[in-house]
């Protein structure tokens, strides 16, 4: 608890260093403590997809979100934020249409990034993010706040792939199993093992309500085991 009250108190420092706006309020909210009860946490399912894998070079495009308040999934909170890329460096979406289904043109009418991560900010205030491979999100949003605002967020994360290699192997953590394969990671694997319905794929707001879903498949799996509070997910 002295390390949740340390980073706090220094997300409020760096907060009052900043204008009025959606960080400066996200910093300001304290992130839920370690010992939240898993029933209570307030979280929000992220999926972005992207023109590639690197946050360094290439295009963040779309981001979908879905707010989770411990049991229950908050439809009317969702959003879907289509992305206009930064200047016209000529490269488009080029051959992530076939995958996304997002054009050009549609990119082309999307909103200012500034504008997309604020809303994400407000979105994400006082929660935790959960993604699967959260290191996707973590990464393009962390890239774009650098780029909009020239600082990093600090965000606390639980990521559904660690929580399904937990539940397939219970000492996959500690070297104790062998890790699952890689086709048992992937999203639409991991929701196979509680018979949940397979959505479009590649669709950001389609992917981050199949996060949230088996976000609470998991947990509702790992309670069993003894999980309790938000640290018994780290």
């Amino acid at each position: 608890m002295a390390a949740h009250r340390f980073r706090a108190a220094r997300r409020r420092r760096a907060a009052r260093r900043l204008g009025d706006g959606p960080l400066r309020r996200y910093l300001q909210a304290p992130p839920p403590s370690p010992r939240t009860p898993l029933d209570e946490l307030p979280l929000l399912a992220v999926d972005v997809e992207t023109t590639g894998l690197d946050p360094a070079v290439d295009q963040l495009l779309s981001i979908g979100f879905v707010p989770v308040d411990g049991e229950r999934i908050v439809l009317g909170g969702a959003g879907s934020l289509l992305l206009r890329p930064p200047g016209d460096d000529g490269r488009g979406v080029g051959q992530s249409a076939v995958l996304h289904g997002i054009t050009d043109d549609a990119v082309a009418s999307g909103l200012d990034a500034g504008e997309a991560l604020d809303r994400v900010l407000d979105a994400l205030t006082g929660r935790v993010l959960v993604g699967h491979y959260a290191r996707m999100e973590v990464g393009f949003l962390s890239q774009l706040c650098a780029r909009v605002h020239g600082r990093r967020p600090p965000l606390t994360v639980v990521d559904t792939l660690e929580l399904h290699q937990r539940v397939l192997a219970p000492g996959f953590d500690a070297g104790f199993a062998p890790g699952p394969a890689p086709g048992e990671l992937r999203l639409w694997s991991a929701r196979e093992r509680y018979g949940l319905p397979r959505y479009r794929a590649h669709d950001a707001l389609a992917d981050a309500v199949a996060c949230a879903e088996l976000y609470l498949a998991q947990t509702a799996e790992l309670r069993e085991r003894g999980a309790a509070v938000l640290r018994d997910l780290g």
